[in-house]
């Protein structure tokens, strides 16, 4: 009950500064300081219904709305709130200053700056134009990542070798189909000898991707299209009627990985070959820290040799700072996904590279290396809860192997 009244005072004050803002900039205009209440209130009012009706068996494309209405709401309000208690700051401490002293003349606050209001206004309009761009064009806004890594120890034959990575697809959260065609099209456009996708085909349920399934077995690929399962896919998040339900559920979603021509690999390998040379694939299932942790590396490579060049894709990138990165097999390089880089951020290439996700994964987004292992999470190729990406687009990443 304290941490709902908390959050109730904390909307208030964003509210309440925010309406100072408009009311200092347009003290005559009544209609502009009505509307921004009613806008306002409207907001929450279609939110706390979204919440409340909210069925995590059967969300709908409203909520997804709802949220995004709430954040386009919050978002430019916090920069007003930032400024305009910092010039209450700034007013408290002079009032008293000029009391203490005997120098006060008038009011012990003094009127607020419209200079303070006007750039308070103009700087949110930033996050809300962007946050506007994110939800109508950003969360399809597919881009595709090219990396060349290079090795030592890599067969010749595989000199050269291409591989397409997407990952977290989240079925239940499409609303485009044209859009997500083109980027199906866009994924082959690329021509690569394999894709790999690394988990989270659904939000919760295996029906969010029936409506799509004839759109992703367009994927090709000459050698082949392999998946594994992220966190999303296995129905925790789900209130089921039943043990035999969520069990149910779960075949259905192997059913289609094979009706999509995914092969599905569940803590086990296969060899890809090319000529008389070959490398290893490991799948394993979800492990992450915080979430389930259904993956198991060593049956996954019990059958490997030490000296086989090997590539691993595992949802969550905390597994390999947790076991991979040491594990006893030396693993090349291992693909992630997962962190969706919260569908939020700036990334400037050579400048910055930052987004929310970094305060939970130190490994969120792009290639990393250590201990001469290479670890690449891809930023996703849909989105969740938040129907939109802003910074932080939908990735098709393009890893090409080399002999150094």
């Amino acid at each position: 009950m304290l941490r709902i009244i908390i959050l109730l005072v904390f909307v208030f004050l964003i509210d309440w500064y925010s309406y100072q803002a408009f009311s200092t900039l347009f003290p005559e205009q009544n209609w502009i300081k009505i509307s921004f209440w009613i806008f306002s209130i409207s907001v929450y009012v279609f939110a706390a219904y979204g919440f409340l009706t909210f069925s995590r068996s059967r969300p709908t494309p409203n909520f997804g709305r709802l949220i995004s209405l709430l954040v386009l709401s919050l978002i430019p309000k916090l920069i007003i709130l930032a400024f305009l208690f910092g010039e209450d700051i700034v007013r408290f401490l002079s009032g008293t200053y000029q009391s203490l002293t005997g120098n006060r003349e008038g009011d012990f606050l003094a009127d607020r700056r419209k200079f303070i209001s006007q750039t308070a206004l103009v700087l949110s309009a930033i996050p809300f134009l962007g946050i506007l761009h994110g939800v109508l064009i950003g969360k399809y806004r597919y881009r595709v990542v090219n990396h060349t890594l290079e090795f030592d120890d890599l067969p010749e034959e595989f000199d050269g070798f291409t591989i397409t990575q997407i990952s977290d697809i989240h079925s239940g959260s499409f609303d485009n189909k044209k859009k997500l065609e083109y980027g199906v099209e866009l994924i082959n456009e690329q021509g690569s000898d394999v894709i790999l996708f690394t988990g989270d085909l659904v939000n919760n349920q295996a029906i969010e991707m029936e409506p799509w399934i004839e759109t992703f077995k367009k994927l090709r690929a000459p050698m082949g299209i392999y998946s594994i399962l992220g966190n999303h896919d296995y129905g925790d998040y789900v209130s089921w009627p039943s043990k035999e339900a969520k069990e149910a559920n779960m075949l259905r979603l192997y059913e289609i990985q094979k009706e999509l021509g995914f092969t599905l690999l569940r803590n086990e390998n296969v060899k890809l070959e090319r000529g008389s040379a070959s490398i290893d694939l490991i799948g394993v299932e979800n492990w992450g820290k915080g979430f389930g942790q259904y993956g198991d590396l060593r049956k996954a490579t019990s059958n490997l040799s030490d000296q086989s060049f090997k590539i691993l894709m595992s949802h969550d990138p905390s597994h390999f700072d947790e076991q991979v990165k040491n594990f006893s097999q030396f693993i090349h390089l291992t693909l992630s996904g997962h962190t969706h880089g919260m569908q939020f951020g700036i990334e400037i290439p050579g400048f910055i590279k930052w987004s929310p996700a970094s305060l939970r994964y130190p490994k969120w987004a792009g290639l990393y290396e250590e201990l001469g292992r290479y670890l690449h999470v891809n930023r996703g190729f849909g989105f969740l809860a938040f129907p939109g990406r802003v910074g932080i687009w939908p990735e098709i990443t393009v890893l090409t192997l080399k002999k150094k």
